[in-house]
């Protein structure tokens, strides 16, 4: 179905829902003080002006006062959904009611409704793709190839879509240069290990309102996200066990005060488990079928792709029923009954809020600054995978410390000159 508002078309739920969007959308902002003064001078200088930008990212409110920053600067913007359970009906209709950018989302869209809406936004032949997960540049060059002739360049929000950027690179099959905005210092080390982690047990506590305190949490994978969602875990009172491939992660799980173990273990004593690697088949059959009676397991990698589903059902003989939102119930034929939240989806956007504005303060900092820099310099880069630069990172970095009214020390001219010389030692 197409919605059309003042001749803004796109497809959201419910364009009544507007005025609800648009106090989310004021609320996230007053906690986004850099993407602010990012749009103010955006404003001013116009840097994007005419720029034709399809962006497949979650709607939510902190990704809406992105996309108002980009129109501020001028770009012509569209956006879809890159989760079919993370968006904000409410923020996507006010979106289209009160700012002018077409929106292809809705919250629940089943698959063919999802690659629908991203078709939609390549429909604006895009001159620069913004992405959170990869899909929209995999369907650009697997289905849309006539249009990469236009695109100038990209940006790549998470770990997984650089994952599969890399794995593109690798093969010699991207067509234009895309920034890692997700490997940016001020992304991951915020985003991924505050964000991931107080959005995915806030997730897990809103869906099942069950006490961590005292009770078993295994977190697949201890990256960024896994530091996180571990930490936030242990400060609630779970005891944490940490399953890892990498051997010096484990080490440093270890050395971090966790228990560490391969996961066919840690899914037997589990009373919860939380996925977030990015790889498939984390919770596989032989992990499903040692779970205990009760035991919840969620999903917070980009994909769900972690948790094996078929091999979940094939275990559940006596079938499966959802019991509140977000929770589904499995029986197995033993009469345990087990409990997948979300689908298997990334918990944290789709039985919660997401990141705090906060932290997408400094990602979405990121996108824009990112945007502009790939703009101003995509003639002279190759297509490959590129990180943000040093002194955009820093940039961002001292605009939060300074918004957050915290000061720092600065290099005296003396201890410049003894940092750059090799003569000085004992």
């Amino acid at each position: 179905m197409t919605t059309t508002t003042a001749g803004v078309v796109g497809d959201v739920k419910d364009l009544t829902l507007a005025p609800r969007g648009k106090a989310r959308i004021s609320w996230a902002a007053k906690d986004m003080p850099v993407l602010e003064l990012i749009r103010q001078r955006f404003e001013r200088e116009q840097p994007l002006k005419g720029l034709r930008v399809s962006a497949c990212l979650h709607v939510t409110s902190e990704t809406a006062n992105l996309a108002i920053t980009l129109k501020a600067a001028g770009a012509d913007l569209v956006l879809c959904a890159s989760n079919p359970l993370s968006t904000q009906d409410d923020v996507a209709a006010s979106l289209m009611a009160d700012y002018g950018i077409p929106v292809y989302a809705i919250k629940g869209e089943d698959e063919q409704t999802y690659f629908k809406h991203i078709n939609a936004a390549l429909d604006h032949q895009p001159q620069m793709t913004m992405d959170d997960g990869c899909d929209l540049v995999t369907v650009l060059h697997k289905e849309r190839a006539d249009l990469l002739g236009d695109v100038i360049a990209g940006t790549e929000e998470t770990t997984t879509g650089v994952i599969r950027l890399r794995s593109m690179q690798a093969n010699g099959v991207l067509r234009f240069p895309v920034l890692a905005v997700n490997d940016s210092d001020t992304k991951h080390l915020f985003d991924n290990r505050y964000g991931t982690g107080q959005s995915t047990i806030d997730a897990v506590i809103r869906a099942t309102n069950r006490l961590l305190a005292g009770r078993t949490l295994v977190v697949g994978g201890y990256g960024w996200c896994g530091k996180g969602v571990a930490s936030r875990a242990k400060g609630l009172g779970a005891n944490v066990i940490v399953t890892e491939v990498d051997p010096v992660r484990a080490i440093e799980a270890l050395m971090d005060g966790f228990r560490v173990m391969p996961m066919v273990e840690a899914a037997a004593i589990a009373d919860i488990i939380i996925t977030v690697t990015g790889d498939i088949n984390v919770l596989d059959h032989q992990h499903l079928a040692a779970l205990k009676d009760g035991c919840v397991f969620a999903n917070s990698g980009h994909f769900n792709d972690e948790i094996n589903i078929p091999a979940l059902e094939a275990l559940a003989t006596g079938g499966h029923r959802p019991i509140k939102d977000f929770v589904e119930e499995y029986t197995y034929g033993d009469g345990r009954k087990v409990y997948l939240l979300a689908e298997g989806r990334l918990v944290n956007l789709s039985a919660a809020e997401g990141h705090p504005a906060s932290v997408m303060d400094m990602s979405f900092a990121n996108q824009a600054l990112g945007a502009e820099y790939m703009l101003q310099h995509a003639k002279e880069l190759e297509p490959r995978v590129y990180t943000i630069p040093a002194d955009i990172d820093r940039e961002i970095a001292s605009l939060k410390l300074s918004a957050m009214g915290v000061k720092i020390d600065t290099l005296t001219k003396e201890q410049e000159e003894y940092l750059a010389a090799w003569e000085s030692g004992t």
